[in-house]
């Protein structure tokens, strides 16, 4: 793992990103599968909780800015495993590429989840017998879902460009016209009122209002791809106002239409005979097929670069396939979107995006820790992140044991 991502020698690039592509590509990390949850996590806060929603942004864009700080004081950093090793050696190199990796590995997981749920919804009657056992519903089709992405976890090499390209801005946008329609012409209408503040339900709020924003392991790389690095900062914000826009706009949306009947993914509520809904739904089901295998190869690289496995391609097969197999037992055992979500959110989201940052940059960045604003803000965001890693963590756990 260490291996892998051992600083390297910085290369003069004859070209770059640009600045629009960067954007796109940035929106594209921001806006993930998120986007599904949004009006979920508003009924389990209330209204009040939108407040929560803009406090977290903006939070994560700041924690984006301190890993920009980071990658400025050293020009050999590329990757955010760099940062941790510039901040605190080995040590730390290995605990931010572990954490990155969970945090991959359980969007994985997420992506089958989610394919079980919205399949499930458009062909309710489906099953089938394997040895006399008869498998149908969500464990079917993840099964199914899981049989049809294997091949693709073979191929080594996946661009940047797969895992941040524009496809996915335009999928999220596409989602939030279509829950429109179904508000405004096909009959659902905007009449629920829902609650101002929901206490018991905050802790899930937080936790996935922090997942939709989750993209700091990828602004390394982006920072480091643009043809001039000095506009990140920029990007950042272009970023994450447009993102918030869209996230702001399905929350509303989704809980206006259902209330506090939303379920865990807002096209599990939508009217399936609707041709809008099929096309919300068909939109959700292609974004996971696409990505799923440039999730799960950080983590087959990593694997496959140990010493003992390192350039022998059926061992490289073996250990893809072992990971696709444990994310199937994983997402068959927990079949719980929302709460996997909310713990993802909580413990993994909340310490890659928001604790690691803030720590890095103070261990880098000497004139930071003299007493002051900055330090000011960066302990109470410290403190902030650190209650809402422990209180959601242990609530989405709680949750997820319960329903087992």
């Amino acid at each position: 793992m260490e291996s892998q991502n051992q600083l390297q020698q910085p290369q003069q690039r004859s070209e770059g990103t640009t600045f629009l592509r960067t954007c796109l590509n940035g929106l594209n990390v921001v806006s993930g599968v998120g986007i599904l949850s949004i009006p979920y996590a508003l009924s389990q806060g209330g209204w009040l909780s939108l407040i929560i929603l803009f406090l977290v942004a903006v939070l994560c864009w700041y924690t984006g800015l301190l890993l920009r700080r980071c990658m400025d004081a050293n020009p050999l950093i590329k990757t955010y495993p760099d940062i941790g090793d510039l901040a605190f050696g080995c040590k730390g190199r290995a605990m931010v590429s572990i954490l990155m990796y969970l945090e991959l590995y359980f969007v994985a997981v997420e992506f089958l989840i989610l394919e079980g749920d919205n399949l499930e919804k458009l062909f309710p009657n489906f099953g089938f017998i394997i040895s006399g056992l008869k498998i149908g519903g969500k464990q079917g089709f993840v099964l199914l879902t899981a049989l049809i992405i294997w091949p693709t976890t073979w191929l080594r090499s996946l661009g940047i460009l797969a895992y941040v390209s524009a496809g996915g801005v335009l999928a999220s946008i596409t989602l939030v016209a279509c829950v429109l329609w179904v508000g405004a012409v096909d009959g659902v209408g905007f009449h629920e009122r829902g609650k101002l503040l929901n206490w018991g339900g905050l802790p899930t709020a937080v936790s996935l209002y922090t997942f939709c924003y989750c993209g700091h392991s990828v602004f390394p790389t982006l920072c480091s791809s643009m043809k001039d690095r000095r506009q990140f900062s920029k990007v950042l914000v272009a970023c994450f106002i447009i993102s918030t826009a869209n996230y702001g706009s399905m929350a509303i949306l989704g809980y206006l239409m259902y209330g506090d009947h939303l379920k865990s993914q807002v096209t599990l509520n939508l009217p399936i005979r609707k041709i809008s809904s099929k096309l919300a739904i068909y939109t959700t089901l292609i974004n996971p097929l696409t990505k799923y295998a440039v999730i799960i190869t950080p983590i087959a690289t990593a694997l496959e670069d140990t010493p003992h496995l390192r350039k022998s391609r059926p061992i490289s097969i073996l250990v893809r396939t072992v990971l696709v197999i444990s994310t199937v037992i994983v997402a068959i055992t927990i079949p719980f979107f929302g709460y996997v979500l909310a713990f993802t959110g909580s413990f993994l989201g909340v310490t890659v995006s928001i604790l690691l940052p803030c720590l890095c940059y103070l261990r880098i960045n000497k004139t930071a820790r003299r007493f002051g604003l900055e330090l000011m803000l960066i302990v109470g965001i410290l403190l902030i992140g650190a209650l809402a890693a422990v209180v959601g963590t242990y609530t989405s756990l709680k949750q997820i044991v319960t329903h087992l």
